[in-house]
């Protein structure tokens, strides 16, 4: 499960015991029945995807700095920030009537974690009711789910979201697409361009796997008064992650 650790001030320690047992996993992953183990294996190549703080000479260029994220700013697009606790651990992108969750988490230095989080991402929706296709679209491997809601009337119904990620050096980020750009993945491309083009900064200090990756808010921040914020879309449907509350929003004037 991803989630906030609530010990950190022993993360150091915490960060090899977790990787071992990452590491140990691999050897119970087939469960006899055949599957391809999802542990210990190679992140795979990035030749347009998300990028490393390392790989890009200005992350700032045409970005707006999170801290650990730097997120391509768009022509009317609203950038929600959402924490867990105290700490500021994912934002939103909001541009018309679609929108991409993005969150960033530490990963083992040699293995991507994406695999295995479909596979737990998938059990966490069905277990709830839904219903979880994998396959490959423009950015990799992905999770096209319908995940049960209580609508505003108090009836249950469905919503359509996008699950996508990447594994990059020592990070994973994930993106949760909703709205049009899930119901009709066609409509999607400038979303996922904002994802490709976002610039991790996993840091050098010691983090434990999926501990998230921290944001803050940018210094030139432009605050929308909460009462007139839009019906929260992607933090509620995290697959078993945890669950998000919304934050602050910030409009982007270009």
């Amino acid at each position: 499960m991803f989630g906030r650790r609530k010990k950190r001030d022993a993360a150091e320690d915490a960060a090899g015991e977790a990787e071992q047992v990452v590491d140990s996993a691999d050897t119970e992953a087939d469960g006899g029945d055949g599957r391809r183990a999802r542990v210990r294996l190679e992140p795979e190549p990035r030749p347009d995807r998300p990028w490393d703080d390392t790989e890009v000479s200005d992350p700032a260029e045409g970005r707006v700095d999170l801290g650990g994220l730097f997120v391509p700013g768009v022509d009317g697009m609203e950038l929600r920030v959402e924490v867990a606790g105290d700490a500021i651990v994912a934002a939103t992108v909001v541009l018309r009537d679609s929108a991409v969750q993005l969150q960033a988490f530490a990963a083992p230095k040699r293995e991507g974690i994406w695999g295995e989080v479909r596979e737990e991402i998938a059990t966490g929706i069905t277990q709830q009711g839904g219903i979880v296709d994998e396959v490959e679209g423009p950015l990799g491997w992905e999770l096209r789910a319908q995940v049960p809601v209580q609508l505003p009337d108090g009836t249950g119904g469905f919503q359509v979201v996008r699950f996508i990620g990447v594994d990059g050096p020592r990070w994973f980020l994930r993106g949760v697409i909703s709205g049009q750009g899930a119901v009709q993945p066609q409509a999607a491309g400038l979303l996922e361009q904002i994802f490709r083009d976002t610039v991790v900064v996993r840091g050098e200090g010691p983090m434990a796997p999926r501990d998230p990756i921290v944001l803050k808010l940018p210094n030139d921040a432009q605050m929308v008064p909460e009462g007139v914020q839009q019906e929260e879309e992607g933090s509620r449907f995290s697959g078993g992650m945890g669950q998000l509350q919304r934050g602050p929003e910030i409009t982007e004037v270009r």
